[in-house]
């Protein structure tokens, strides 16, 4: 089993930028594939970015590539996602995700484990 915990969320302008950061517990959450997905009010759940357990490539979704960065530190089984110049639409609740398979981390109906969820609202 496996713990997330998230913080960072908040309201911010567009443009500005927040970093949201995910901690996660458990005896083999240092293996596990890590991520986040977001879900905006009226949609369903979509991926975000995923980074795999050894922290050296990270995925982004179209949408937030080149603003998103998504870093991993295993000493402390945290995952951090920087969000620069973010927009509008970016608002949503963020969900932190870890799943033992580097494949369903990506897709929101397969991933086994999920954080609280954090809002995140950006006003233009």
């Amino acid at each position: 089993q496996v713990q997330l915990v998230e913080s960072g969320g908040g309201s911010v302008q567009a443009g500005d930028s927040l970093r949201l950061s995910c901690a996660a517990s458990g005896r083999t959450a240092s293996s596990y594939a890590m991520g986040w997905h977001r879900e905006a009010p009226g949609k369903e759940r979509e991926f975000v970015a995923a980074i795999i357990w050894n922290g050296n490539d990270a995925y982004y979704s179209d949408s937030v590539k080149g603003r998103f960065t998504l870093s991993r530190r295993n000493a402390n089984n945290t995952v951090y996602l920087q969000m620069n110049s973010l927009k509008p639409e970016d608002t949503a609740v963020y969900y932190c995700a870890a799943d033992p398979s580097a494949e369903d981390i990506y897709y929101s109906d397969s991933v086994h484990f999920w954080g609280q969820g954090t809002q995140v609202s950006v006003s233009s």
